[in-house]
């Protein structure tokens, strides 16, 4: 049995300008998908403001679809063997070095995104300003607090922004440690989400680079409490748009 449901993305969760923040719309499939990690592909640019259907799968899985395009779809998936041993998180003190440098020289190309926009406030959007960890080779992090108006009636970060803060720092690792340009765009995230994320609460969000090749490269990200403790983690597939004359 399958069923379906017709959502709009309202416009302010935005990655690029009309286009939803992809963590966001992972986390909203990944709700319908069965299994402790889900992946997540995406197919096409999912619009904002425009109404478009989520739809559950008899095999356990989701897809978004705008009339008859696919425009993203989850999986149940597996760990991949390079997110089974996850670095430990920086220190909170480094992490927020690591913010504030980023945020007193951001790489070019920066958009108003839900995730990463350097306009948002921390009630109107997650503020993944992941720069350079000092003394952590390979690296970048944030210190972050969410507000409570993130939040739901249980003061918990729901969980598709969960999987939205961890979204954006797999492209801060692509440009600060890979020397990816701008306008790379998730292809996939894959997910595990381990506990509660509380609103209100210093967190810290970190990524590392898996692989790189051609216009793709693979992050890992993680999203723990201030204190270390892991609360989720991701794998991403980024892609580079092609160069066009």
């Amino acid at each position: 049995m399958t069923d379906f449901e017709t959502i709009t993305v309202p416009a302010h969760l935005c990655g690029y300008p009309g286009v939803a923040f992809g963590g966001y719309v992972a986390g909203l499939l990944a709700a319908r998908a069965a299994a402790k990690t889900v992946r997540v592909d995406f197919r096409r640019p999912v619009p904002t403001g425009a109404p478009v259907l989520l739809t559950g799968r008899a095999d356990g899985g989701a897809e978004l679809t705008s009339g008859e395009l696919l425009l993203a779809a989850a999986t149940p998936a597996e760990l991949h063997a390079g997110m089974t041993d996850i670095p430990d998180a920086p220190s909170w003190a480094a992490a927020s070095a690591a913010a504030e440098a980023y945020r007193a020289a951001p790489p070019n190309g920066s958009a108003d995104c839900f995730g990463c926009g350097l306009d948002r406030t921390p009630a109107t959007g997650l503020r993944q300003h992941c720069g350079v960890v000092p003394g952590i080779a390979g690296m970048v992090a944030t210190a972050w607090t969410p507000a409570p108006e993130l939040g739901g009636p249980d003061r918990l970060l729901p969980p598709e922004l969960v999987w939205g803060s961890l979204d954006c720092p797999g492209n801060a690792a692509g440009r600060l440690l890979d020397g990816r340009p701008a306008g790379a765009v998730t292809a996939a995230l894959s997910a595990r989400l381990l506990r509660p994320v509380p609103v209100g609460e210093g967190l810290v969000t970190y990524s590392w680079l898996l692989g790189s090749e051609g216009r793709k490269y693979t992050a890992g990200t993680a999203l723990a409490t201030a204190a270390g403790d892991l609360c989720a983690f991701a794998e991403a597939l980024w892609v580079q748009p092609r160069q066009t004359a």
